[in-house]
């Protein structure tokens, strides 16, 4: 074997295992393997999980919040500010920023990504192209899937239709899009499924993302997305303006969601400093209704979305802290709720972007993280160290933390 972890805990209630790992796959779990191995971890307890999914990121425009701040804190100022500060992206800029925030997001047990890059006819490919580099370059340490998104709109920035054709064939993973900031919106995701269905890919959209509910297109998408056969190859993120809605009115559109399986990313950390920015009292936490979608059976998944620029001024690209935000946000801190949080950064976002041969079983391929800490249920609150980080069968990051306290 060329790795064996010894006794790690995979679920609560159950006796520890060992984990054999071999050419890149996980090939034994056994309550005791007695084979020898290259590289023997022992892990005495501590937790191990599948490797961390981030579902919904932006790594071309990480990083800039420091060079034009979003004063107002609005969605609008933060699109304006975006726009503004495009010109000025070099290839090596977003190089090295979309580097830097891969080197933020891989030591804390990322070990898939899929990232929306955008481009318009006036910036270009230019962050396009450097994001396709970069999936290349770090192949080895991460699975990175790229979205064609056109962040200014489809129809607003005219030769952008032509653009999203000419990204397919660069390369993109995913058809990327943007009704809320399009216009007419239905015919913007009309559009989107005439290009994923040409190239065979899956659909992820940026979907009514507002405080209001008064012009949403989810129940359209849904609609169109059992019509053309694509149930389960559609997500979208943001989608806050559902929490606007009364029950008689969201509850409809939830099943719809159910039977069209479309998959969820909420994004807190952005969706919070965002939102409700025009209440000047009781103020709305304008966030998708995490709860509601999960229990009707909506496949729920918790991203980061983006990393210090005009939409999120802060994060460390540490899924773990924004998993942790969701928990009060949501109101998943309840004994029958807490256990369902883990999986929004594992399980549901690997079925959310399609990713094959994903989790903690024999055949499997060994993408995994062990945690330090011993409880699973305490692995999001527990913000433990990714003490070792494992892509393919290869230990990729190794983290050690000693603390010393002097009484």
């Amino acid at each position: 074997m060329d790795i064996l972890l010894k006794q790690v805990r995979l679920n609560d209630g159950e006796e520890l295992k060992d984990v054999g790992i071999e050419d890149g796959k996980i090939v034994a779990i056994e309550k005791e393997i007695t084979k020898t191995a290259k590289k023997i971890i022992e892990a005495e307890g501590r937790v191990l999980v599948p490797g961390f999914v981030e579902s919904h990121i932006h790594l071309d425009k990480a990083l800039i919040a420091s060079r034009k701040p979003n004063k107002s804190g609005t969605l609008q100022e933060a699109i304006k500010v975006t726009a503004e500060l495009k010109p000025t992206f070099s290839k090596e800029d977003i190089y090295e920023r979309a580097k830097q925030a891969l080197e933020m997001i891989i030591p804390r047990g990322v070990t898939a990504i899929r990232t929306h890059s955008e481009f318009d006819p006036a910036q270009g490919f230019t962050g396009f192209e450097t994001i396709l580099q970069l999936k290349e370059e770090y192949k080895n340490l991460v699975d990175i899937q790229v979205v064609a998104f056109p962040q200014e709109g489809i129809f607003k920035a005219p030769g952008t239709d032509k653009m999203m054709y000419e990204a397919m064939e660069m390369g993109a993973d995913v058809v990327g899009g943007i009704p809320y900031n399009d216009a007419p919106a239905n015919e913007h995701i009309d559009l989107i499924f005439e290009i994923a269905k040409k190239y065979n890919k899956p659909i992820d959209l940026h979907q009514d993302f507002s405080d209001e509910a008064d012009d949403i297109s989810i129940e359209y998408l849904c609609r169109k997305t059992i019509e053309e056969g694509y149930q389960g190859r559609v997500a979208v993120g943001h989608l806050t303006a559902l929490h606007a809605l009364p029950k008689e009115k969201l509850d409809p559109i939830i099943q719809l969601m159910v039977e069209a399986q479309i998959s969820v990313m909420a994004l807190p950390a952005t969706d919070l400093h965002l939102g409700a920015r025009n209440d000047e009292y009781n103020v709305r936490r304008a966030v998708t209704p995490i709860r509601k979608l999960r229990d009707a059976g909506v496949n729920m998944c918790i991203a980061t979305n983006n990393i210090r620029n005009a939409f999120t001024p802060y994060g460390n690209g540490d899924i773990l802290q924004t998993a942790m935000l969701a928990i009060p946000v949501a109101h998943l801190g309840g004994a029958d709720d807490l256990h369902t949080v883990l999986p929004m950064i594992t399980d549901n976002p690997a079925k959310a972007i399609g990713l094959k041969d994903y989790g903690i079983k024999v055949g499997n391929k060994a993408d995994i993280v062990l945690l330090d800490t011993l409880i699973k249920e305490n692995a999001i609150i527990d913000i433990p160290e990714r003490l070792y980080v494992i892509k393919n069968g290869r230990v990729t990051v190794e983290n050690h933390k000693e603390t010393l306290v002097y009484r």
